[in-house]
């Protein structure tokens, strides 16, 4: 009969990180699809950012982003098109 004490396989000497302790900042893997339009892309993708940020910096990059598509989608108002089409003729 073996009476040792079975030892735990992850270990912080084994793994190099305390395993008491939350994880640490890890990309989701969540895919950005391009949508061909470069200003709205280059918002999306820095969402990446968040991926080495813990949870209490995501705010900051998910605001940052969210401003820069609103803005992106105002300036869409803003910009001048053709002038509109009147039903009638002089």
């Amino acid at each position: 009969m073996n009476d040792a004490v079975p030892q735990a396989a992850d270990t912080e000497a084994d793994t190099g990180a305390p395993q008491d302790g939350p994880a640490g900042p890890a990309p989701l893997g969540v895919p950005r699809t391009p949508t061909g339009n470069a200003e709205v892309d280059a918002h999306v993708e820095r969402l990446a950012d968040a991926d080495h940020l813990t949870t209490d910096g995501h705010l900051e990059v998910y605001e940052d982003v969210h401003r820069g598509l609103r803005d992106a989608l105002t300036a869409l108002d803003t910009r001048p098109g053709p002038p509109p089409a009147h039903g009638h003729r002089s």
